[in-house]
């Protein structure tokens, strides 16, 4: 189970930092822009200010989460785990907050959420089963 979760919290990360890559660096992009319901260019740069910053909190999330994972494989599981419970847990009630915003981002907040809860929630067994 450690190590389900841990690539369930690998698998979160990567995705953080493609979200990353799209909020901070290609947000002004249509196939960007369009991606996240944003209506037009004019939209997209006025808006870029604001998806450049959550972008590097996705990508903050991400390297506490990929950090846990090396702090785990070098035998620190206090440290590991803290971060990955920390991490995941996060990108969890972030895509929670995500479906609470309307049926149309229900289908992102599933895709954001799923791995990081596959992480947590194996994490916990793992844990308390060790």
């Amino acid at each position: 189970m450690i190590v389900a979760s841990l690539i369930f919290a690998l698998l979160a990360g990567l995705l953080h930092v493609y979200i990353f890559s799209m909020e901070s660096i290609t947000w002004t992009r249509p196939a960007t822009w369009k991606r996240f319901s944003v209506a037009s260019q004019s939209e997209a740069e006025t808006t870029k200010g604001l998806a450049y910053n959550q972008g590097f909190y996705n990508l903050f999330l991400a390297i506490g989460a990929i950090a846990g994972i090396v702090f785990v494989a070098l035998g620190h599981p206090q440290v590991g785990w803290t971060l990955v419970f920390s991490s995941c847990g996060s990108m969890l009630l972030a895509a929670i907050v995500l479906a609470l915003s309307g049926k149309k981002y229900l289908r992102p907040a599933v895709l954001q959420g799923t791995t990081p809860l596959l992480a947590v929630v194996l994490g916990i067994l793992a844990v308390a089963l060790g």
